[in-house]
Protein backbone atom coordinates (compact mmCIF):
# COMPACT_ATOMS: atom_id res chain seq x y z
CA UNK A 1 0.00 0.00 0.00
CA UNK A 2 1.32 3.55 -0.89
CA UNK A 3 2.00 5.88 1.63
CA UNK A 4 0.47 9.16 1.76
CA UNK A 5 0.94 11.39 -1.18
CA UNK A 6 1.98 14.79 -0.73
CA UNK A 7 0.41 16.24 -4.01
CA UNK A 8 -2.97 15.29 -2.23
CA UNK A 9 -2.31 16.36 0.59
CA UNK A 10 -1.97 19.69 -0.89
CA UNK A 11 -5.13 18.81 -2.55
CA UNK A 12 -6.83 18.77 0.85
CA UNK A 13 -5.13 21.67 2.48
CA UNK A 14 -5.71 24.41 -0.63
CA UNK A 15 -8.67 25.93 1.86
CA UNK A 16 -7.21 27.01 4.67
CA UNK A 17 -5.32 30.26 5.33
CA UNK A 18 -1.33 30.23 5.92
CA UNK A 19 0.22 30.92 9.16
CA UNK A 20 3.56 31.76 9.28
CA UNK A 21 6.20 29.63 11.88
CA UNK A 22 6.74 33.23 13.79
CA UNK A 23 3.02 33.36 14.17
CA UNK A 24 2.79 30.39 15.51
CA UNK A 25 5.37 30.99 18.10
CA UNK A 26 2.84 32.33 19.78
CA UNK A 27 1.77 29.22 20.97
CA UNK A 28 3.97 27.62 22.32
CA UNK A 29 2.21 25.18 25.15
CA UNK A 30 4.94 24.36 26.88
CA UNK A 31 2.78 23.06 29.50
CA UNK A 32 0.19 21.42 28.20
CA UNK A 33 -2.68 18.70 27.90
CA UNK A 34 -1.94 16.37 24.61
CA UNK A 35 -4.88 14.19 23.19
CA UNK A 36 -4.05 12.12 20.34
CA UNK A 37 -5.94 10.11 17.92
CA UNK A 38 -4.64 7.53 15.05
CA UNK A 39 -6.32 5.92 11.82
CA UNK A 40 -6.38 5.03 7.81
CA UNK A 41 -5.37 7.83 5.50
CA UNK A 42 -8.67 7.46 3.95
CA UNK A 43 -10.47 9.31 6.76
CA UNK A 44 -8.40 12.51 6.17
CA UNK A 45 -10.48 13.94 3.32
CA UNK A 46 -13.64 13.84 5.49
CA UNK A 47 -11.61 15.68 8.43
CA UNK A 48 -9.76 18.68 6.89
CA UNK A 49 -13.31 19.25 5.23
CA UNK A 50 -14.80 19.89 7.91
CA UNK A 51 -12.61 22.13 10.15
CA UNK A 52 -10.82 24.75 7.57
CA UNK A 53 -12.83 27.71 8.41
CA UNK A 54 -11.55 27.32 12.59
CA UNK A 55 -8.20 27.05 11.63
CA UNK A 56 -4.33 28.29 9.57
CA UNK A 57 -2.00 26.04 8.41
CA UNK A 58 1.59 26.64 9.30
CA UNK A 59 3.17 27.06 5.61
CA UNK A 60 7.47 27.30 4.91
CA UNK A 61 8.42 28.00 1.48
CA UNK A 62 5.05 27.63 -0.06
CA UNK A 63 5.02 23.78 1.93
CA UNK A 64 2.45 22.59 4.55
CA UNK A 65 3.31 19.23 4.52
CA UNK A 66 7.03 19.47 6.39
CA UNK A 67 9.58 17.14 7.09
CA UNK A 68 11.02 16.14 10.94
CA UNK A 69 13.39 13.87 11.90
CA UNK A 70 13.92 13.34 15.56
CA UNK A 71 16.64 11.20 17.15
CA UNK A 72 15.94 9.59 20.48
CA UNK A 73 18.21 8.80 23.37
CA UNK A 74 17.82 6.37 26.63
CA UNK A 75 20.17 4.45 29.12
CA UNK A 76 21.84 0.98 28.58
CA UNK A 77 18.93 -0.53 30.36
CA UNK A 78 16.48 1.25 28.47
CA UNK A 79 15.22 3.45 31.81
CA UNK A 80 13.18 5.71 30.07
CA UNK A 81 10.99 3.01 27.64
CA UNK A 82 10.88 0.93 30.43
CA UNK A 83 9.21 3.68 33.09
CA UNK A 84 6.64 4.14 29.43
CA UNK A 85 5.75 0.69 29.15
CA UNK A 86 5.20 -0.28 32.84
CA UNK A 87 2.98 2.90 32.81
CA UNK A 88 4.93 4.80 35.45
CA UNK A 89 4.29 9.08 35.59
CA UNK A 90 6.60 11.77 36.58
CA UNK A 91 8.76 9.89 33.68
CA UNK A 92 10.93 11.90 30.93
CA UNK A 93 11.32 11.95 26.90
CA UNK A 94 14.87 13.01 25.80
CA UNK A 95 15.31 13.51 21.78
CA UNK A 96 16.78 16.15 19.87
CA UNK A 97 14.08 16.95 17.11
CA UNK A 98 14.96 18.45 13.38
CA UNK A 99 12.82 20.70 11.81
CA UNK A 100 14.36 19.50 8.16
CA UNK A 101 12.79 22.12 5.90
CA UNK A 102 14.27 25.45 8.14
CA UNK A 103 17.12 23.54 9.42
CA UNK A 104 16.53 24.15 13.04
CA UNK A 105 17.47 21.80 15.80
CA UNK A 106 16.33 21.51 19.17
CA UNK A 107 17.51 19.35 22.24
CA UNK A 108 14.37 18.35 24.48
CA UNK A 109 13.13 17.09 27.39
CA UNK A 110 9.72 16.18 27.98
CA UNK A 111 8.13 15.53 31.06
CA UNK A 112 4.89 13.53 32.14
CA UNK A 113 3.49 14.46 35.58
CA UNK A 114 1.79 12.20 37.76
CA UNK A 115 -1.10 14.81 37.07
CA UNK A 116 -0.79 14.33 33.05
CA UNK A 117 0.95 17.02 32.22
CA UNK A 118 3.10 16.99 29.91
CA UNK A 119 5.99 19.82 30.42
CA UNK A 120 8.41 20.30 27.40
CA UNK A 121 11.91 22.25 27.70
CA UNK A 122 14.15 22.66 24.89
CA UNK A 123 17.38 24.42 23.86
CA UNK A 124 18.58 25.37 20.43
CA UNK A 125 20.72 22.72 18.85
CA UNK A 126 23.11 22.67 15.76
CA UNK A 127 21.55 20.74 13.00
CA UNK A 128 22.24 17.54 12.81
CA UNK A 129 24.80 17.24 15.58
CA UNK A 130 25.42 14.20 17.20
CA UNK A 131 27.69 14.61 20.44
CA UNK A 132 26.00 17.01 23.01
CA UNK A 133 28.09 20.19 23.86
CA UNK A 134 28.48 21.49 26.69
CA UNK A 135 25.35 23.79 26.92
CA UNK A 136 23.35 20.39 26.28
CA UNK A 137 25.27 18.89 29.14
CA UNK A 138 24.44 21.39 31.89
CA UNK A 139 20.90 21.48 30.26
CA UNK A 140 20.40 17.77 30.52
CA UNK A 141 22.08 17.58 34.15
CA UNK A 142 19.60 20.29 34.97
CA UNK A 143 16.42 19.18 34.58
CA UNK A 144 16.52 15.16 34.13
CA UNK A 145 18.27 13.10 36.92
CA UNK A 146 19.89 11.55 33.84
CA UNK A 147 23.79 12.25 33.01
CA UNK A 148 25.09 12.11 29.40
CA UNK A 149 27.35 9.43 30.36
CA UNK A 150 24.49 7.20 30.50
CA UNK A 151 23.25 8.14 27.26
CA UNK A 152 23.07 6.27 23.69
CA UNK A 153 20.66 6.84 20.48
CA UNK A 154 18.26 4.48 20.81
CA UNK A 155 15.97 5.08 17.90
CA UNK A 156 15.67 8.23 14.65
CA UNK A 157 12.09 8.74 13.73
CA UNK A 158 11.23 10.58 10.41
CA UNK A 159 8.30 11.81 9.03
CA UNK A 160 5.83 14.77 7.46
CA UNK A 161 3.80 17.08 9.60
CA UNK A 162 1.41 19.15 8.97
CA UNK A 163 0.62 21.97 11.89
CA UNK A 164 -2.98 23.65 12.66
CA UNK A 165 -2.91 26.72 14.70
CA UNK A 166 -6.79 27.18 15.88
CA UNK A 167 -7.85 30.88 15.14
CA UNK A 168 -8.15 31.68 18.94
CA UNK A 169 -4.61 31.16 19.13
CA UNK A 170 -5.04 28.67 22.33
CA UNK A 171 -4.46 25.51 20.49
CA UNK A 172 -2.23 23.76 18.26
CA UNK A 173 -2.58 20.47 16.27
CA UNK A 174 -0.04 18.21 14.54
CA UNK A 175 -0.53 16.43 11.84
CA UNK A 176 1.56 13.42 10.99
CA UNK A 177 1.75 10.88 8.36
CA UNK A 178 4.40 8.30 6.56
CA UNK A 179 6.10 7.98 9.52
CA UNK A 180 9.08 5.37 9.49
CA UNK A 181 11.81 3.96 12.27
CA UNK A 182 15.58 3.56 12.26
CA UNK A 183 17.76 1.93 14.43
CA UNK A 184 21.72 0.40 13.91
CA UNK A 185 19.77 -2.96 12.60
CA UNK A 186 16.15 -1.71 11.17
CA UNK A 187 13.94 0.55 9.39
CA UNK A 188 10.16 -0.18 9.76
CA UNK A 189 7.16 1.66 8.07
CA UNK A 190 3.73 2.28 9.00
CA UNK A 191 2.26 3.21 6.05
CA UNK A 192 -1.17 4.72 5.41
CA UNK A 193 -1.21 5.60 9.66
CA UNK A 194 -2.47 9.33 10.04
CA UNK A 195 -1.61 10.84 13.63
CA UNK A 196 -3.44 13.75 15.09
CA UNK A 197 -2.44 15.32 17.87
CA UNK A 198 -4.21 18.49 20.16
CA UNK A 199 -2.32 20.12 21.97
CA UNK A 200 -3.97 22.83 24.57
CA UNK A 201 -3.45 24.32 27.78
CA UNK A 202 -7.05 23.46 29.09
CA UNK A 203 -9.57 20.92 28.00
CA UNK A 204 -9.64 19.54 23.90
CA UNK A 205 -13.33 19.13 24.03
CA UNK A 206 -13.81 22.26 22.80
CA UNK A 207 -11.57 21.89 19.59
CA UNK A 208 -13.21 22.19 16.36
CA UNK A 209 -10.94 19.43 15.39
CA UNK A 210 -11.75 17.22 18.67
CA UNK A 211 -15.48 17.14 17.41
CA UNK A 212 -14.84 16.72 13.82
CA UNK A 213 -12.63 13.59 14.74
CA UNK A 214 -15.72 12.33 17.13
CA UNK A 215 -18.41 13.25 14.05
CA UNK A 216 -15.95 10.14 12.24
CA UNK A 217 -16.32 8.14 15.37
CA UNK A 218 -12.39 8.27 15.54
CA UNK A 219 -11.87 7.92 19.30
CA UNK A 220 -8.62 8.72 21.41
CA UNK A 221 -6.05 6.78 21.67
CA UNK A 222 -2.01 7.19 22.94
CA UNK A 223 0.24 6.76 20.69
CA UNK A 224 4.07 7.38 21.40
CA UNK A 225 5.96 7.64 18.35
CA UNK A 226 9.13 6.41 20.67
CA UNK A 227 7.33 2.93 22.20
CA UNK A 228 5.78 1.97 19.14
CA UNK A 229 9.25 2.60 17.18
CA UNK A 230 11.24 0.79 19.62
CA UNK A 231 8.84 -1.74 19.67
CA UNK A 232 8.49 -2.81 15.44
CA UNK A 233 12.53 -2.41 15.81
CA UNK A 234 13.80 -4.54 18.41
CA UNK A 235 11.68 -7.91 19.67
CA UNK A 236 14.43 -8.38 22.20
CA UNK A 237 12.52 -5.64 24.41
CA UNK A 238 9.91 -6.29 27.15
CA UNK A 239 6.68 -5.24 25.42
CA UNK A 240 3.65 -6.71 26.69
CA UNK A 241 1.77 -3.66 27.40
CA UNK A 242 1.85 -2.36 23.52
CA UNK A 243 0.76 -5.54 21.80
CA UNK A 244 -2.47 -5.01 21.76
CA UNK A 245 -1.79 -1.16 19.85
CA UNK A 246 1.15 -2.70 17.67
CA UNK A 247 -2.08 -5.45 16.81
CA UNK A 248 -4.46 -2.30 16.84
CA UNK A 249 -2.23 0.01 14.28
CA UNK A 250 -1.41 -3.35 12.09
CA UNK A 251 -5.50 -3.88 11.80
CA UNK A 252 -5.98 -0.16 10.95
CA UNK A 253 -3.31 -0.13 7.84
CA UNK A 254 -4.82 -3.43 6.85
CA UNK A 255 -1.59 -4.81 5.84
CA UNK A 256 1.13 -6.20 8.57
CA UNK A 257 3.31 -6.12 5.85
CA UNK A 258 3.43 -2.50 6.60
CA UNK A 259 5.85 -3.18 9.90
CA UNK A 260 8.13 -5.13 8.07
CA UNK A 261 11.67 -4.48 7.60
CA UNK A 262 12.49 -2.25 4.68
CA UNK A 263 15.63 -3.39 2.86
Amino acid sequence: MPNVKMENIRTLLKNFHSVSLDEIDKVKLMNRTDTKYWFHSNQLQNLLQGIHDNYFILTMDEKVALPYSTVYYDTNENGMYSAHHNGKLNRYKIRRRSYVSSGISFLEVKFKSNKGRTIKQRISSGFNSTDFTVEEIDFLNEITPFSVDQLQTSLINNFSRITLVNKNFRERCTIDFNLNFKTNAKRVALDNLIIVEIKSEGSPSASPLARALRDLRIKTAGFSKYCVGRTVTDSALKRNAFKHKIRSIEKTIQSVNNLYEIN
